[in-house]
């Protein structure tokens, strides 16, 4: 079997197990998979940093990535640990607007990636499934602004 359909199974497959894209069909995944690369980040790497062009989405397959935003001394706190599963730098690649914060591997990681030239490629050759890839980020981003919404709601009684 050649090597690019092996790598194609092998990111279809973290794709279904990812649970982000749970309403795609099996052929779906398999179209999806073309589009997206695999990389493996170390412990203590920058995936990017707030400020950075949004070039390129991920989904933390496994490992766990700190979201940091930098106070007003310039010191990086972490806002949040992200675990398996969720999906983080979309935001810059739908809106095309410059990182809000920076991700940091907080263990060593395995990292699927969508870059914003392979989002349109895939808008241009397979607008179906990109509408559905599309569709569960923005559902995805919606459900995380909601909890926001209630955090902020609760501190303030």
């Amino acid at each position: 079997m050649p090597q690019a359909t092996l790598l194609n199974d092998e990111i279809r497959d973290m794709l279904m197990d990812c649970g982000l894209f749970d309403p795609l069909l099996p052929e779906d995944f398999h179209i999806a998979a073309g589009y997206f690369n695999i990389s493996s980040i170390a412990q203590g790497e920058v995936i990017f940093l707030e400020g950075d062009a949004g070039t390129f989405m991920c989904i933390l397959h496994t490992g766990q990535v700190a979201v940091q935003k930098t106070n007003h001394t310039g010191q990086r706190l972490t806002i949040a640990t992200l675990r398996s599963g969720r999906a983080f730098g979309e935001m810059a690649v739908l809106d095309g607007e410059r990182r809000s914060a920076s991700c940091v591997a907080a263990s060593d990681c395995v990292l699927l990636n969508l870059g914003k030239d392979a989002l349109e490629k895939m808008l241009n050759e397979a607008p179906r499934v990109a509408a559905k890839i599309i569709r569960a980020i923005a559902v995805a981003l919606s459900k995380r602004l909601r909890m926001a919404d209630g955090q902020l709601l609760s501190q303030q009684f």
